[in-house]
C-alpha cells in the first residue's frame, strides 16, 4: 500500500487534537468567559452547555488518541477506516466552516497571547480537517 500521509503527520495530528481537548477549559475560562455566561442560562440548560462542551473536548480527545495509536489503520481502506476517517474529517471541516462563518463577528480579547492563538488553533483545525479529508479520500479510492 503506498499510503498518501506520512504515520509522522497522522500522529502529529492526533497530538494536537489532544492538546486543544487540554487547552479547550483554559480557551473557555480566559478567552471566552463562558463559565459567567453559562451561569445566565437556567440551570437544565446549564448542565446542557456544559454536557455538549465535555462532548467536544471528550471527541478532541478520543480523535488524538485514535490517531497516534492506528495510524495505519486510519489508511487501510477498510469499511472501518472509511467511517471512522470520515467522521472525523467531517468534524474538522465542520469546525473549520463554522470559524470562518460565524466567529469573526465575535470579539476576542485583544491580547497579544490570544491573537497568537487564535491564528495556532485555526491552523491547527485546518490540519485535522485536510490530514482527516485525505485520509477519508484515500480509503474511499480503491
Amino acid at each position: 500500500m503506498n499510503p498518501i500521509i506520512p504515520n509522522w503527520l497522522i500522529i502529529a495530528s492526533g497530538c494536537g487534537q489532544i492538546f486543544t481537548a487540554l487547552i479547550y477549559p483554559y480557551i473557555r475560562h480566559q478567552v471566552f468567559d463562558w463559565y459567567n455566561d453559562v451561569k445566565q442560562l437556567k440551570p437544565l440548560n446549564q448542565e446542557i452547555a456544559k454536557t455538549y462542551g465535555r462532548y467536544i473536548q471528550g471527541l478532541n480527545f478520543s480523535f488524538g488518541i485514535i490517531a497516534i495509536t492506528l495510524p495505519n489503520d486510519l489508511k487501510n481502506q477498510s469499511n472501518l477506516a472509511i467511517a471512522v476517517t470520515g467522521l472525523i474529517a467531517a468534524y474538522w471541516v465542520g469546525k473549520v466552516a463554522t470559524q470562518i462563518a460565524y466567529y469573526p463577528m465575535y470579539d476576542i480579547p485583544k491580547r497579544r497571547l490570544f491573537k497568537i492563538g487564535s491564528y495556532f488553533m485555526n491552523m491547527l483545525f485546518l490540519l485535522f480537517a485536510v490530514v482527516n479529508t485525505l485520509l477519508f479520500i484515500h480509503n474511499s479510492i480503491r
